[in-house]
Order: C-alpha cells, then sequence, then structure tokens
C-alpha cells in the first residue's frame, strides 16, 4: 500500500480566506475543471478549508463589479451548493452588490440560513461611502467577517469598477468597530506599504496575504505594521504564491504560534463560532 503524500504546507490546519470558484452561469464551458484544479492544489498544498465567494456571473450576463440582483443570487446559490457538496471544506461567503440596499441584506439573511459565514464586498462601490453602512450593521448584528476588494494605494480611477484602498477601507472600519474587515490580497498589486500605514492603527482591519506578488520585504512590513494576530492566509487565483508566502514566512523566522496565527488561528477567531468545526478539538 503507497502511504500518503505529505502535503507541501505541512500537517498543521490551513485556511484559506479568499478563495473563489465558478459555476455554469459564467460563461465557460469548462466551468467545472479549475473548480476541481483549485480543490485538488488545496489538497495537494494541505488547506483545511477554502473560504470562498462568486461574483455574480463574472461579467458574462452583468458586470463583474456591479452584478444584477438575479446574477448575485444565482452565484450565491451556485456557491452554498458547493458547500453543501463538500462537506466542510468550502465555506461562503454571501456576495452581495450594495447599490442595491434591499436586495444586498435580503441576500445576507438568506444566504447565512443556509451556512454562509461572511461578507464579499467587490469594487461595487467605494469602501467609505456610506451606502456600504447598512451592509455593516447587519454583518455586525450577524457576527461576520467583510472580506473587502481592495486596491494598495488607488491613484487613479479604474473603469468599470469602484476601487478603493487601506485609507477608505479604514474610514468604513472606523465607523463600523463591531466589524472584522479583511483587506484582500495585498499581494495583488499597488503599493502595500502605503495600504500598512492606512490601517496599522485600526485594530478589526485584518490583512489578507494573497495575490501574486511575493516580494521580499513585503511579510516583513505586514508583520511589522499589524503583528501576526491581524494577518490571514489566502491564495485569490494563484495558490502557488500563497504557497510561497507560508514558505517565506517561514523563513523571515515567524514563530511556531504566530505561524498557527496565520495559518488558521485567526480566522477561526474572527469568523462565526461553529464556521470550522472540524478544528474546534485542535483550537481547544
Amino acid at each position: 500500500m503507497t502511504a500518503a503524500r505529505a502535503t507541501l504546507a505541512g500537517p498543521e490546519p490551513l485556511i484559506d480566506v479568499h478563495a473563489h470558484f465558478l459555476h455554469a452561469l459564467t460563461g465557460r464551458e469548462d466551468w467545472e475543471a479549475p473548480n476541481a484544479a483549485r480543490l485538488r492544489a488545496g489538497d495537494r498544498i494541505g488547506i483545511t478549508v477554502h473560504v470562498a465567494s462568486t461574483l455574480g456571473s463574472w461579467g458574462f450576463t452583468s458586470p463583474t463589479y456591479f452584478p444584477s440582483p438575479r446574477d448575485v443570487s444565482v452565484g450565491n446559490d451556485a456557491m452554498l451548493d458547493l458547500a453543501e457538496r463538500e462537506g466542510g471544506r468550502v465555506k461562503i461567503y454571501v456576495a452581495v452588490n450594495p447599490n442595491d440596499t434591499k436586495h444586498a441584506l435580503a441576500e445576507i439573511e438568506r444566504c447565512v440560513a443556509r451556512g454562509a459565514v461572511g461578507v464579499k464586498l467587490a469594487a461595487s462601490r467605494r469602501a467609505d461611502d456610506p451606502l456600504l453602512d447598512p451592509v455593516c450593521e447587519l454583518a455586525a448584528e450577524q457576527g461576520l467577517p467583510i472580506l473587502h476588494h481592495i486596491w494598495q494605494h488607488r491613484r487613479r480611477e479604474w473603469p468599470a469598477q469602484e476601487a478603493s484602498d487601506g485609507l477608505e477601507l479604514g474610514r468604513l472600519a472606523a465607523r463600523h468597530p463591531r466589524v472584522a474587515f479583511i483587506l484582500a490580497h495585498i499581494g495583488g498589486g499597488g503599493d502595500y506599504a502605503h495600504t500598512f500605514q492606512a490601517v496599522k492603527e485600526l485594530p478589526n482591519v485584518h490583512l489578507d496575504l494573497s495575490g501574486s506578488g511575493v516580494d521580499r520585504g513585503m511579510l516583513d512590513g505586514a508583520l511589522e505594521a499589524v503583528g501576526p494576530r491581524r494577518l490571514l492566509w489566502g491564495c485569490d487565483v494563484t495558490m502557488e504564491t500563497g504557497l510561497a508566502k507560508l514558505r517565506a514566512l517561514d523563513v523571515i523566522g515567524l514563530e511556531r504560534e504566530g505561524m498557527r496565527d496565520v495559518r488558521w488561528r485567526n480566522a477561526a477567531r474572527i469568523f462565526p463560532r461553529g464556521s470550522f468545526p472540524m478544528l474546534e478539538q485542535v483550537a481547544a
């Protein structure tokens, strides 16, 4: 009998707080293939749970960052169905378009009732816009973290989106101190050093390490700015760079307890109790 291969990231629990999947109405005939590839790669890396979202139809029938109510609901339903099929190794963010407040709030209530554990806000409205306040108030009531798409230091307008940076998310987080905000993909492009300075004094803002960038000094700067208890491991699209960041944290000398915080304990702290039942015994 062949022994199982060791996972690339080691045996300790690992939560990917920034994952994405496709569904049948996203305009790709091969949509199942990248989903299966992500799960295979997760198994090889050693990911315990993928916390994932889908943004409507990913631009196929309405704009990616401004999805129609129908596309929002169809995408969330596809994610809920996937989570149910995968039996615990996939958890979901309910994605909402805050430009339609009534639908966004109803969608959060509906999807939480089916197991959603967080809220995903994309570049649909600037992060400091008061239109986001009702979504944040409901997230606070439900104990849900909010993953917000962020461009690290937005220097200009970008087409087809309302991109935000750390300063703008910081203003939202200051208005809603009971909500845990996940600032997306510090390695996803732009000036992460600007982000570190913008949010380092905001204890309810957590940095998601995902994105394709693995610059020397990026993780050192993140640790210096917010410490290991405010860093969350994630991949976004490029799972290989997620693995690279784990190895880089080891190389720069992050001690074992801090590594456990980044790998899974911080996520277990900010998501609702019971989100990761397979880890409750480990946490105890």
